[in-house]
C-alpha cells in the first residue's frame, strides 16, 4: 500500500512543470525515505533528479518500494484538475497498474477522485556520486532567469566563468555577442537576494542554452538557485523544493567548442604551474626528435627522425622492415663482393675437384 498527502498540492503542480518539457515519461520511485524520480532527456545530454522526503508530507505510507511508470505529459493535464490551495492525496495499491489522486479544497466542500493508468517503463537508475566541485555559485533564481532568457535571444550556447570578481554569463551569435556579470554581493539585508561564489579554481565552461532555459522552469520552486561547475563534468542546477527535498539538473558541457577555445580562456593554477615548469626546464635539442617520434601523429614520424641519424637508418631498415627478400638481398651482395675481389681464389678450388675425383676412380679400378 502507498498513500502521500501534501497539504500544498500547488507545489506538486510546480514540480511536474519543471519537468515536463525535458522529459516525456519516467518512473516514480516510491520507498520509506520519500518520492523520487531520476530521468534523461530524449538526447541524453540532460539528466533531471528530484527528491521529495517522507517528513515534508502530512501523510506518507509506503509498505514496500517499488516504481511507478507516468506520462509525464499525461499527469500535468491531470493535475491541471486541481485549484492552486487543493490537498492533494496519492493511493496506489500492490499489484494494481492505476494510480488515483485526490483533489481536496481547504474547506472540504468539493473532493475530486482521478483515476490514471500506469504504464511499464524500462528505464536504468543511474548512480549519482557525490562530489567536490572547483567553483558554486549561489544566486537569486529570478535573476538567473533574466540571465537565460535575455542571452538567448542572442546565441545558442552560453559560456559560465567563474573568478574571484564573481560569475560571467557570456553568449555569441550571428548578431552579436553579450556578456553579464554578477559580483560576489553578501551584504544584502535578504539573503535570498544575495548571490556568492566559492571557488577553489577559475573554471570556464560552455553549455546549450534551450537547456539552461528549460532548467529555469523551476525558479517558481526557490527562491535561490546553486550552480555547481568543475572542469570536464556536468554542471548541476539545483532547486529547493521547499523544505522538503530538492530538484537538480545535470547538464554536459559542449566539449567541442570548449576545445577550440583553450587558447582563449585563462589558465588554471595547475596549467600556470606546469607550463612554468615546463619553460623552467628547457628540453635537450638531442631529446627532441625522441619526444616527436613518441608523442606526434604515427604517420610520418619515423621519417622526419630518420634523416637525423643516417647511419643507423639502413641498419634498422634491414633488422626491422621488410622480411621477405631481406635475406636474398644480403647474400646476392656478399656474392658479387666475392667474385669481384677473389677470383683467382675461386677458381683453383673448383679446379682441384675434378682431378680429386679422377683419383679416386683409379684406385677403385
Amino acid at each position: 500500500m502507498f498513500e502521500l498527502r501534501l497539504v500544498q498540492g500547488n507545489l506538486l503542480k510546480k514540480v511536474i512543470d519543471a519537468i515536463k518539457d525535458l522529459v516525456n515519461e519516467a518512473n516514480f520511485d516510491c520507498s520509506s525515505t520519500g518520492f523520487s524520480l531520476q530521468a534523461m532527456d530524449s538526447s541524453h545530454v540532460a539528466l533531471v533528479a528530484l527528491l521529495l522526503r517522507s517528513e515534508g508530507f502530512e501523510h506518507f505510507r509506503c509498505d514496500r518500494s517499488f516504481s511507478m511508470g507516468m506520462s509525464i505529459a499525461n499527469l500535468a493535464k491531470l493535475l491541471k484538475c486541481a485549484s492552486p490551495d487543493d490537498i492533494i492525496t496519492l493511493k496506489a495499491d500492490d499489484g494494481t497498474d492505476t494510480v488515483t489522486f485526490m483533489f481536496e479544497s481547504p474547506s472540504q466542500n468539493k473532493i475530486s477522485d482521478i483515476e490514471m493508468k500506469l504504464m511499464d517503463i524500462d528505464s536504468d537508475h543511474l548512480g549519482i556520486p557525490e562530489a567536490e566541485y572547483d567553483a558554486i555559485v549561489r544566486m537569486p533564481s529570478s535573476e538567473f532567469a533574466n540571465i537565460c532568457s535575455s542571452l538567448s535571444s542572442i546565441g545558442d550556447t552560453v559560456t559560465i566563468s567563474v573568478s574571484k570578481e564573481g560569475v560571467t554569463f557570456s553568449t555569441k551569435g550571428d548578431i552579436g555577442s553579450g556578456n553579464i556579470t554578477c559580483r560576489q554581493n553578501t551584504s544584502t539585508d535578504k539573503p535570498e537576494e544575495a548571490t556568492i561564489v566559492e571557488m577553489k579554481v577559475p573554471v570556464v565552461l560552455t553549455f546549450a542554452m534551450k537547456y539552461m532555459t528549460t532548467f529555469t522552469k523551476a525558479t517558481s520552486l526557490s527562491n535561490q538557485v546553486t550552480i555547481s561547475l568543475s572542469l570536464d563534468m556536468p554542471v548541476v542546477v539545483e532547486y529547493k523544493v521547499a523544505e522538503i527535498g530538492h530538484i537538480r539538473y545535470y547538464l554536459a558541457p559542449k566539449i567541442e567548442e570548449e576545445e577550440l577555445e583553450t587558447n582563449t580562456q585563462p589558465e588554471t593554477a595547475a596549467r600556470q604551474e606546469t607550463r612554468a615548469e615546463t619553460e623552467a626546464e628547457p628540453v635537450p635539442e638531442a631529446a627532441v626528435p625522441l619526444t616527436i617520434m613518441d608523442t606526434s601523429e604515427e604517420n610520418g614520424a619515423e621519417a622526419e627522425a630518420k634523416p637525423e641519424v643516417e647511419e643507423v637508418v639502413p641498419l634498422t631498415i634491414m633488422d626491422t622492415k621488410e622480411e621477405n627478400g631481406a635475406e636474398d638481398e644480403i647474400v646476392q651482395d656478399s656474392m658479387v663482393k666475392m667474385e669481384t675481389d677473389n677470383v683467382a681464389d675461386v677458381k683453383p678450388k673448383v679446379e682441384k675437384k675434378p682431378v680429386k675425383a679422377e683419383a679416386v676412380a683409379m684406385e677403385v679400378e
